[in-house]
């Protein structure tokens, strides 16, 4: 049972689910969602490690005239 308490405190902590979400949440689903939320922590934490390595083959994101479009209306007056 206490791994089940393990999975609602990690969706709730780290993917803003809320207790009754995440208990009424079949159980296969629930497992899927949790074992998919630890693959998305650890895919970032790799990037976030190669970027403050440096590393020439990471990712770099920027904006530009094609990709401001994607930001919210907020965050576009801010970027001007």
């Amino acid at each position: 049972m206490e791994n089940v308490y393990e999975q609602f405190f990690f969706l709730k902590y780290n993917g803003g689910w809320s207790f009754s979400e995440a208990y009424n949440l079949p159980v296969g689903l629930r497992k899927w969602f949790t074992e998919r939320l630890i693959k998305q922590i650890e895919d970032e934490n790799e990037a976030i490690e190669k970027a403050s390595k440096g590393d020439k083959n990471s990712t770099r994101h920027e904006l530009n005239s094609d990709t401001q479009n994607l930001l919210p209306y907020d965050l576009r007056k801010k970027q001007s």
